[in-house]
């Protein structure tokens, strides 16, 4: 089992004990109601280029292989990404760039990811965000990063395979280290790994933000180093070539 913050664990008392049944309570979750209010405005009021698209406009619960070795945490979901399609990193630039990595890491089957009934499949991988709800200015708050906690925690104790946390920028890392009571926490950083004591590891990755990837902060090639050390780290071998 996952090892959890003590207020964490309080918290996660009660959740439902398989990922259909802890997808559809974080579907229907309104424990914050500022994101409540920006998720649905923003699935109302639209962007004109999907203006003919109806929003998801709800939480994003996690997805992919239920045998997951890798879990790959990112921050929230985007308001014309994930709060548009239900899936999350799908139907935005940070996904197009992930995803590309994940195919040519042999984690996905294929390199992009539009709508969430587009055929992608995940092997060997789960990916989730440490705040469910699209934030205003994509900017949650750590109050809200504490109500869903609670989720995370759950889809790591159910995805019992789990040995790998990929940490996509400075506050998923900051998110898993809550989750897994790391203490000392350690400072987050681009390639750096940190046990958790229990046979895990986080693995800190710069955020595939456009910010980051327009800049060459963070490279194509970078983040396939990211998922083939994840690979090796949870003994999945070699990745096939693509």
């Amino acid at each position: 089992m996952v090892a959890v913050a003590v207020f964490e664990r309080a918290q996660a008392e009660g959740l439902s004990g398989t990922l259909e049944e802890l997808e559809r309570e974080v579907v229907d979750c309104r424990r914050c109601p500022r994101l409540v209010e920006w998720r649905e405005r923003v699935a109302r009021e639209r962007r004109a280029a999907y203006a003919g698209e109806e929003y998801w406009g709800r939480p994003l619960p996690g997805f992919g292989d239920p045998g997951a070795a890798v879990y790959v945490l990112g921050l929230a979901p985007a308001a014309h990404g994930g709060n548009r399609t239900g899936r999350i990193f799908t139907g935005d630039r940070s996904g197009d760039f992930l995803f590309a990595a994940l195919h040519r890491t042999g984690f996905a089957n294929q390199p992009e990811s539009v709508h969430r009934d587009d055929g992608l499949r995940l092997t060997g991988a789960f990916i989730a965000a440490a705040v469910r709800c699209a934030p205003p200015a994509n900017r949650p708050t750590s109050g809200e990063r504490d109500n869903c906690l609670p989720y995370a925690a759950e889809e790591l104790r159910l995805l019992g395979s789990v040995r790998v946390v990929v940490c996509l920028g400075g506050f998923a890392w900051d998110a898993a280290a809550r989750l897994t009571g790391l203490r000392p926490r350690p400072r987050f950083g681009h390639g750096v790994e940190a046990s958790t004591g229990d046979g895990r590891t986080l693995l800190g990755c710069y955020h595939p933000s456009q910010q980051n990837t327009f800049t060459g902060r963070l490279t194509p090639a970078m983040l396939e180093e990211v998922f083939e050390r994840a690979r090796a780290l949870a003994g999945l071998g070699a990745a096939p070539r693509r």
